[in-house]
């Protein structure tokens, strides 16, 4: 699955079957569903899953609470958009995916 394939399957009612945790995370976000977004990335351990963790604390407007999973990730926090951070994420977890 590529960015365009994510960003169609956003008409339908669930994500689609075999994508990772992550990816069906920032698909909710995508949706509007910022609680269940979070609900799953909770249960996702690792540099990734906090990298998921801190966008969606920085989404919410926790500034403090992004930077803690971002020091969680070993990353900073992006100078860019919300929506290209998001487009960054899937993009890496697509590619991810598909190996």
């Amino acid at each position: 699955m590529d960015i365009d394939e994510f960003r169609h399957s956003l008409a339908a009612s669930a994500p689609p079957s075999g994508l990772s945790r992550l990816a069906q995370a920032l698909w909710y976000d995508a949706k509007g569903d910022w609680t269940r977004a979070h609900e799953i990335v909770q249960a996702v351990k690792g540099k990734t899953g906090a990298r998921v963790h801190a966008y969606l604390h920085r989404k919410e407007g926790d500034a403090d609470n992004a930077r803690y999973w971002h020091d969680r990730a070993g990353t900073k926090m992006p100078e860019i958009s919300l929506e290209k951070e998001w487009h960054a994420l899937v993009d890496e977890l697509l590619r991810d995916e598909s190996k």
